[in-house]
């Protein structure tokens, strides 16, 4: 049976994080986390601050009914709860969904904050098999990490060496709540492989998940010596990547370069034929070309002179106008949050009670930029700010009416609202759009 002593090296290690989330589901495996973790706080009072992290995906039906039975047992545990709602489409949900978590752990991770995943042993050697199915290389035969670099803090996975069987086995002695999501049971290929492949296994070789463990901390041994990752550079709205010079200048190949890298962002490579391929249309690619790798997990594409990793947006690009107040944010979903905050030097001026609109690339847009001659079509604008063409028809244009004042949070319009300066106490306003977080995940 395992017991919150067992933690003690490697809570204690961690013990000077300002605080400590643990990602919640509700879930028999994040329960028995949530629980071990509030029991070692409360025997050592010198540890960080406890919180619990829910994300509601909302694929299922019961999605608001298990954020209010997590929000029930963190009231018993006295542990604080955030919960963040994502909107992630059907098609492809299992890999949406998991992008969208990722995202919300990394933008709710402050500077050495430290989050806290309940994967087990079992999850260990469900993700070997399928990455051995995928013909993955040492990278991702390595499995998961224990411990990662996420966002502004850390990621720990206290009870990867812990068993699913002795998992529930604490929730049962601690006659622990918790919810059952049924797409566990679906015909997904992880739930192939736990209902029908490993209990056979198991028969022959009862120890198999120590051996395949062990296996794989072989495997992130070997990972440990391989080339260190490119040098990451970034998109103008902050999409990482890597230059495309780099990637041919450096000596272990193209190939070998993107798989340093991807392992860096805490992402399995693809498959050998996939990147090949891509590889080869980044050689061929015409000038306008703009070659992609779809992965699953995420996506890469070329722009420019960098591959990127293209957000994972989860919805299509909006079309209906959406009205702005001055002073209150709105969440766009697949845009991130747009707002009107006040300005400290230019800005646009903005009526008491009036409500301005946010618009969407359609064709055909004109605008004059401050400080520049003449019209440009919105087109040109975009490209001139470098802005990747997977982003043009999400960035939020600032109307009144249907003069066009801004656009996004890089470009402000010679308009009838435009002021270089505040005057007779009048404030103004400039656009802020804080973006969706492109996460890693493992």
């Amino acid at each position: 049976m395992i017991h919150s002593s067992e933690l003690d090296i490697a809570l204690s290690e961690l013990s000077e994080a300002p605080r400590w989330l643990v990602g919640y589901s509700g879930g028999v495996d994040s329960t028995v986390l949530l629980h071990l973790l509030k029991h070692w706080c409360t025997l050592h009072p010198g540890a960080p601050a406890l919180a619990a992290l829910h994300v509601n995906h909302g694929l299922q039906c019961e999605a608001d009914g298990w954020q209010q039975h997590c929000a029930e047992v963190c009231d018993v545990l006295e542990v604080p709860l955030i919960t963040c709602s994502v909107q992630v489409p059907a098609r492809g949900s299992e890999a949406n969904a998991r992008e969208a978590r990722y995202g919300v752990f990394s933008a709710n991770l402050q500077p050495g904050d430290v989050l806290f995943l309940a994967h087990h042993l079992d999850d260990q050697v469900e993700t070997f098999f399928l990455r051995l199915m995928r013909g993955a290389g040492v990278e991702g035969l390595a499995g998961m990490p224990r411990q990662r670099q996420l966002g502004a803090g850390q990621l720990c996975r206290p009870l990867l060496g812990v068993s699913r069987e002795n998992i529930e086995a604490y929730a049962c002695r601690h006659n622990l709540a918790f919810v059952t999501d049924p797409s566990n049971s679906g015909a997904a290929d992880r739930s192939f492989l736990r209902q029908q492949v490993l209990p056979l296994l198991s028969e022959r070789w009862p120890a198999y998940r120590t051996s395949v463990a062990r296996a794989a901390g072989h495997m992130q041994a070997v990972a440990a010596l391989l080339p260190d990752a490119p040098t990451t550079v970034f998109s103008a709205l902050g999409d990482p990547g890597i230059g495309l010079a780099e990637l041919q200048e450096m000596g272990q190949g193209p190939a070998r370069c993107i798989r340093a890298w991807l392992r860096a962002q805490g992402l399995q490579a693809p498959d050998q034929s996939q990147l090949q391929e891509f590889l080869r249309q980044l050689s061929e690619k015409a000038q306008d070309a703009h070659p992609r790798l779809d992965c699953g997990d995420y996506v890469l594409a070329c722009f420019g002179d960098a591959v990127y990793r293209v957000p994972g947006f989860g919805v299509s690009a909006p079309t209906q106008p959406i009205a702005l107040v001055p002073g209150e944010p709105c969440e766009v979903p697949g845009v991130g949050t747009v707002s009107l905050e006040p300005a400290a030097g230019e800005g646009l001026f903005v009526v008491p009670g009036e409500r301005l609109n946010l618009g969407w690339r359609a064709g055909g847009e004109q605008c004059r930029l401050c400080r520049r001659e003449g019209t440009r079509s919105l087109k040109r604008v975009l490209q001139d700010a470098r802005i990747p063409h997977w982003w043009r028809d999400r960035v939020p244009l600032l109307y009144r009416d249907e003069e066009l004042l801004a656009v996004g949070d890089f470009a402000l319009c010679l308009s009838s609202r435009y002021r270089e300066s505040a005057a007779g106490g009048e404030p103004l306003w400039q656009m802020r759009w804080r973006r969706p977080v492109t996460a890693s995940s493992d």
